[in-house]
């Protein structure tokens, strides 16, 4: 085990300032040719102080950003539209990223990474789902999970008839392109 003196926050080990105990390879694969941290020196001690006060400065600043996003999420409800057969079992299944996508659609700036469902969502229903911002700042959000109208997909899919040019008739006289039949000679 090697300890280090941390440059940079790293999530799960320390903030900067922090004297860690890592092991070797983590020390000298990751963390010191990232120059997340270094030996903890009386000289870099010393000069990590400033960094340290501008790090706990900035850490409270994303903080009460995320805690106003937390209460701006409070009872959101979002709805996803999924194809399903008669019974209410969706064809596909809808998750975290669909879910995630549904939220920015919103207007919230929302990772996929952030929303915590257990199992995907199969069938419709409406379920209260996780999305957490950091260890102890979450909140839950409504998602509902609808049938996709199908008249819209078939809207899509099929035009007006008018819209295609009628095919012709193809007992009508086609233009002489060089048929089959020889050109009709005089003899002299």
């Amino acid at each position: 085990m090697k300890k280090l003196l941390l440059r940079r926050d790293v999530p799960k080990l320390g903030h900067v300032g922090d004297i860690v105990e890592v092991s070797e390879g983590y020390a000298r694969n990751y963390l010191v040719p990232h120059h997340l941290a270094v030996e903890p020196t009386r000289v870099n001690l010393k000069a990590i102080e400033d960094e340290k006060k501008r790090a706990e400065a900035m850490r409270i600043a994303q903080r009460h950003q995320l805690e106003s996003r937390v209460e701006a999420m409070a009872n959101v409800e979002v709805t996803i539209a999924a194809a399903a057969n008669e019974e209410g079992h969706l064809y596909g299944s809808v998750g975290p990223r669909e879910i995630a996508v549904a939220l920015r659609e919103e207007g919230y700036d929302i990772e996929a990474s952030q929303v915590r469902l257990h199992h995907p969502i199969r069938q419709l229903d409406s379920v209260m789902v996780p999305v957490v911002f950091a260890d102890d700042l979450s909140t839950e959000v409504k998602v509902w999970v609808v049938r996709e109208r199908a008249s819209e997909a078939l809207d899509v899919e099929e035009a007006p008839a008018e819209d295609h040019p009628q095919a012709e008739d193809p007992m009508q006289e086609a233009p002489d392109h060089g048929g089959s039949e020889p050109p009709n000679e005089s003899q002299s």
